[in-house]
């Protein structure tokens, strides 16, 4: 069996879905449209966009030394209904992905254990290989390089899908100094679908294609700090982390793989909080619930700023005293939305 194909077969063994290979450069366009997305402000707050912009849009630059880049998804499907948790408005929303153990810790040591096997198997074969790993925390563009690699294409939600996979999964990837040889990449195949664009709630696409951060639910509950304009917050409903009408609604769904990381299955505790449960945290309390979880990053002020638009947004009354406990908050990006919060209940 050739190294490739072996890299393959041990890939599947520690539970990835899909691999596929491209090289640095196989995607000389992509400066470009990284310079005209950051040029529109459609990143918003995310300055490290613009600021490592040259090794975002060029993974040739990244390592110098990198002749191929091994791309790997791995599979988080939920187990039931991803919008289940939208229509009970006493309750918040968490986006799947969330739900369980946070994937960067999960996924990146099973690309360190693969990127381990890969130098030990090169150099049985008398080839010496050099690896680093990215998940996510590093200026690499996972879903281009990802298409380039034939694992799927990028939608018109912007998020990566596969014919075999649907859209739930997540990008890994490892770049090497061994010369493997490139998959082919994989085409566009929405077609004339819009589900995904129609399903967003803010607008946050402006054509196919085409993602406005700045209106994006999951920018605007994760990335965004401080107050969220006023004409989106109702508009937030009660997804306080994250959102995913749009990956939900992609027909491409139907053929996707059950996920088989048991650590990625939803804690019952997140599946729909109750919102004033999760309104009363302070930080010590967040940082104790949240142990283990991707939402920990955001910290409490940031979380509880969403439980109170989600509260503002419940059209329940029983909830305005736990928002009227909030209105004095030491933070003021808290005590502003309580009030908004109350003045909508």
């Amino acid at each position: 069996m050739g190294l490739k194909a072996a890299l393959d077969a041990r890939a599947r063994d520690e539970g990835f879905a899909a691999m596929g290979v491209t090289r640095p450069d196989a995607l000389p366009e992509l400066a470009g449209r990284l310079e005209t997305f950051v040029a529109a402000g459609y990143h918003g707050q995310m300055g490290w966009m613009a600021e490592r912009m040259r090794w975002r849009g060029d993974p040739a630059a990244l390592w110098p030394e990198a002749r191929s880049v091994i791309m790997l998804a791995e599979l988080y499907t939920p187990d039931e209904d991803p919008m289940a948790a939208v229509a009970r408005h006493e309750a918040g929303a968490i986006s799947v992905y969330a739900r369980g153990r946070d994937y960067h810790d999960v996924v990146k040591k099973r690309l360190k254990r693969l990127g381990r096997w890969l130098i030990d198997e090169a150099a049985r074969r008398g080839e010496t290989a050099e690896i680093k790993v990215f998940v996510d925390t590093a200026p690499v563009m996972e879903k281009p390089l990802a298409q380039a690699a034939g694992l799927g294409w990028q939608g018109k939600h912007t998020n990566l899908l596969g014919r075999d996979l649907g859209n739930w999964f997540f990008l890994g990837a490892i770049f090497t100094t061994l010369e493997l040889e490139p998959d082919a990449p994989e085409r566009e195949r929405c077609g004339s679908c819009t589900a995904c664009l129609t399903a967003c709630p803010t607008d946050a696409f402006p054509a196919p294609f085409k993602l406005d951060a700045r209106r994006c639910i999951s920018y605007l509950t994760i990335e965004h700090h401080g107050p969220v304009d006023e004409d989106l917050r109702a508009k937030l409903g009660n997804r306080i982390y994250g959102c995913d009408d749009c990956l939900a609604a992609c027909p491409w769904n139907k053929f996707a793989a059950a996920a088989s990381e048991v650590k990625y299955a939803a804690r019952e505790d997140l599946r729909a909080p109750p919102l004033a449960e999760l309104a009363a945290l302070d930080d010590a309390g967040f940082r104790a619930r949240f142990s283990g979880s991707p939402i920990k990053r955001i910290g409490r002020d940031r979380f509880v700023r969403n439980v109170l638009y989600a509260i503002g947004n419940s059209g329940q009354p029983a909830l305005r005293p736990v928002a009227e406990a909030l209105t004095d908050d030491p933070d003021a990006t808290v005590a502003d939305a309580a009030r908004w919060a109350v003045s909508r209940l």
